[in-house]
C-alpha cells in the first residue's frame, strides 16, 4: 500500500485552471503532429536515407513512452504542478533545438527531448482530481484526456499551412512558443496540488521499466525496416519479455515500487489498460488512412485530389468533436457510469469504421467519418482516466493514468507498424513509387473494426464499479461519486498529529491504523506539521500505532462511532487509552 500525505485539503482551483491544463495537453498534440505533413520529405530536408529520417519520429515515441510513467510517479511524490511544468520545460528545449538545426543526430536529440512533454497529459488529470470539485470533474477530465486527439486534429492542417508556406524550422519555433506559453499560464493559474504519495523515486524499476519499454516498441516501430523474421526484431522482442519480467519480479517485491503492479492487476485497472490499448489502435488508424486517401491523385481511380491543407482540414473534424464530446460525456457518466460511456464510445466507433468503409468516394463523406470517430474516440478517451481515478488511491492517481497513457501509447505504435506493413503490402508499384490501394485503405478500416471488437469485449467485462482491495479503494459507479465517497471517507476517518518531547511536531512519523482482529486498517505518514488523516473501514474500535526514529513507539486505543475524531498521538508519553 502506499502511503500518502497531504497538509491542507485538496479541493481548490479557480475558474481557468480546467482550460489551461486542457491547453497544455493540446500543446502536447500539437508537438506530436507538427512533422506529419513533412514526413515524406524528412529523408531530403535532412539529407539522410529514409531508414534513418523514421528516427525522427521513433525517438520522440520511445522517449515519450518512458516519460509517461516515470513522470506520473514523480508528480505523486513531489508534485503534479512542478513536474507538468518541468515537462513542457524539457519540450521547448527540445523544440528550440530541432529548430535551429538540420542535420540528422542533433534533430533526434531534439524530437527525443519533445517527447518527455506526453507525461503532461496524466498529470494534468491527477491536478484535476486533486483539487476540482465533484460537479466539475467529470467534464474537466474528459477534455483533459480528449487533448490529445484535440490537438492532433487542429493542428494538422494548421502544420501543413505553415510546411507549404514557410520553412519547414517554423513548425518547431512555433511549438517552443506554445509550449512557453503553456508553462506561464501554469504558473499563473494553476496552484500545486497538496497530494503527496510517502516514499522515495524507484530509480532501479524506472530504469528497468524504460529499457523494456525501449526494447519492445524499437522493433514494433522499426519490424518493417529490419523485417518481421530478422534476428534483430526477434531477439529485441525476446529482450523485452525478459527484462520486463524481471522488472515486474523486483517491483513486486520494492517497498515503494514505480509502478503497483498489485493494483495493476486488479481487473478494474488491468481490463481498463488492455482496453486502452485497443482505443489507441483505433484512433490512429484513421489519422494514418484518411489524409492518404484525400492527398491520392484522382488519376487512381479512387485518390481524392486534395492539397496537403485541405487534407488537415477534412480530418480537423475528428479532434473538434472529440473536444465538444467532453460535456455529452459528463452527464451520460454521471448517469451511467463510466463502463457504460465506454462501451457507447466504443460502439459508435465500430459504427464510424464500418460506415467509413462505404464513405470514401467524396471529401464530404471523410468529414462525416471523422465526425463519427471522433464523438465515440472522444467518449471512449474520457471515460478511461475516470475508471483509473475511480480504482486507485489519490496517491496513486498520476502513476496510474501515466501507465494507462502509456497504454495508448503501445496501442497507436502497434497501429503504425500494422497499418503500415497492410498498406506497403497492398500497395501498388506505378514508376518505382508505392502507392496505397483502395483494398489497403479498407483491410485497414476492418482492423481497427476488428480493434474495437476487442475492446468492446474488455469493457463489457469491467466490473460496474471498482472492487477494493483496500478500504481505501472506491465503491462508484463514476468519478463524480468516487470523488466524493473519498472525500466522505477522510471525514469519517481519524486525524490529528504526532508529537515529541514539549509537544514538538513529528513528522515522517508511521501512523498504522489496527482493527479489533489485530489486522492492519490502514497506514499513512504524517506531514512536515506532524499531522495525519485516515479514514476508517467502519465504526468500532482501535487502535492507532505510531512510531518515529528516535522515538519510543505507542499504541493508543480509540473507538470510532462514524464521525471524524481528533486523535493527538504524544510519543513522549507511555502508550495510554484514548476515547474518540
Amino acid at each position: 500500500m502506499t502511503d500518502t500525505t497531504t497538509d491542507q485539503p485538496a479541493r481548490r482551483a479557480g475558474g481557468a485552471v480546467v482550460p489551461v491544463l486542457a491547453f497544455a495537453g493540446i500543446v502536447v498534440a500539437v508537438m506530436q503532429t507538427l512533422l506529419v505533413p513533412v514526413i515524406k520529405d524528412l529523408p531530403q530536408l535532412l539529407d539522410t536515407a529514409p531508414s534513418n529520417a523514421t528516427w525522427v519520429l521513433t525517438s520522440t515515441l520511445l522517449s515519450g513512452a518512458v516519460a509517461t510513467p516515470i513522470m506520473g510517479r514523480l508528480g505523486d511524490l513531489y508534485g503534479k504542478r512542478r513536474m507538468l511544468v518541468l515537462s513542457l520545460a524539457v519540450m521547448v528545449v527540445g523544440a528550440l533545438v530541432s529548430a535551429l538545426t538540420s542535420e540528422l543526430l542533433t534533430m533526434i536529440v531534439g524530437r527525443t527531448l519533445q517527447g518527455f512533454a506526453m507525461g503532461a497529459i496524466p498529470l494534468g488529470i491527477g491536478l484535476m482530481r486533486d483539487m476540482l470539485p465533484r460537479e466539475k470533474l467529470g467534464s474537466a477530465m474528459a477534455l483533459m484526456s480528449s487533448s490529445i486527439g484535440v490537438g492532433g486534429g487542429l493542428a494538422l492542417p494548421a502544420a501543413a499551412l505553415v510546411a507549404q508556406h514557410a520553412d519547414w524550422h517554423a513548425l518547431f519555433y512555433g511549438a517552443a512558443g506554445l509550449g512557453a506559453l503553456a508553462i506561464a499560464l501554469t504558473l499563473l493559474v494553476v496552484p500545486e496540488s497538496p497530494m503527496r504519495a510517502a516514499g522515495s523515486f524507484d530509480l532501479l524499476g524506472a530504469l528497468g521499466l524504460s529499457t523494456g519499454l525501449v526494447l519492445l516498441l524499437l522493433p514494433i516501430t522499426k519490424g518493417s525496416d529490419w523485417g518481421w523474421s530478422s534476428g534483430t526484431t526477434l531477439g529485441l522482442f525476446a529482450a523485452s519479455v525478459v527484462v520486463l519480467l524481471l522488472w515486474g519480479l523486483y517491483e513486486l517485491r520494492v517497498q515503494a515500487p514505480l509502478v503497483d503492479l498489485r493494483t495493476t492487476a486488479r481487473r478494474e485497472v488491468l481490463l481498463t489498460n488492455l482496453a486502452s490499448i485497443m482505443v489507441g489502435v483505433s484512433f490512429y488508424v484513421v489519422s494514418l488512412v484518411l489524409p492518404q486517401l484525400l492527398q491520392l491523385p484522382s488519376a487512381t481511380g479512387y485518390g481524392l485530389g486534395q492539397s496537403m491543407v485541405v487534407a488537415g482540414l477534412c480530418v480537423a473534424p475528428l479532434g473538434l468533436t472529440m473536444m465538444f464530446t467532453a460535456p455529452v460525456y459528463a452527464r451520460l457518466s454521471a448517469r451511467y457510469g463510466p463502463k457504460v460511456t465506454l462501451i457507447i464510445g466504443m460502439l459508435v466507433i465500430a459504427l464510424g469504421y464500418g460506415g467509413g468503409l462505404g464513405l470514401m468516394d467524396a471529401a464530404w463523406q471523410t468529414i462525416v467519418t471523422s465526425v463519427i470517430l471522433g464523438a465515440g474516440i472522444g467518449l471512449a478517451y474520457s471515460s478511461l482516466p475516470a475508471l483509473i481515478v475511480g480504482a486507485v488511491p489519490a496517491s496513486e492517481t498520476g502513476a496510474a493514468n501515466g501507465l494507462n497513457t502509456l497504454m495508448r501509447s503501445i496501442g497507436t505504435s502497434v497501429s503504425s507498424a500494422v497499418i503500415g506493413m497492410v498498406l506497403a503490402n497492398t500497395a501498388n508499384d506505378v514508376g518505382g513509387v508505392q502507392i496505397p490501394t483502395m483494398h489497403g485503405f479498407r483491410v485497414s478500416f476492418l482492423i481497427a473494426t476488428a480493434a474495437v471488437a476487442v475492446g468492446l469485449l474488455l469493457a463489457v467485462f469491467l466490473p460496474k464499479a471498482p472492487r477494493p482491495a483496500q478500504h481505501t479503494q472506491l465503491r462508484a459507479a463514476s468519478e463524480e461519486d468516487a470523488a466524493l465517497e473519498r472525500a466522505e471517507e477522510v471525514l469519517r476517518g481519524f486525524r490529528g498529529r504526532v508529537l515529541g518531547a514539549d509537544g514538538v511536531p513529528v513528522a515522517r512519523a508511521k501512523v498504522t491504523l489496527i482493527d479489533r482482529r489485530g489486522r492492519q486498517a490502514g497506514a499513512t505518514l504524517t506531514g512536515t506539521d506532524g499531522s495525519y488523516v485516515l479514514a476508517v473501514p467502519g465504526e468500532g474500535a482501535y487502535v492507532l500505532a505510531a512510531t518515529a526514529s528516535g522515538h519510543a513507539p505507542l499504541a493508543s486505543s480509540a473507538t470510532h462511532s462514524g464521525e471524524e475524531r481528533a486523535v493527538d498521538l504524544d510519543l513522549s508519553l507511555p502508550g495510554e487509552t484514548v476515547t474518540a
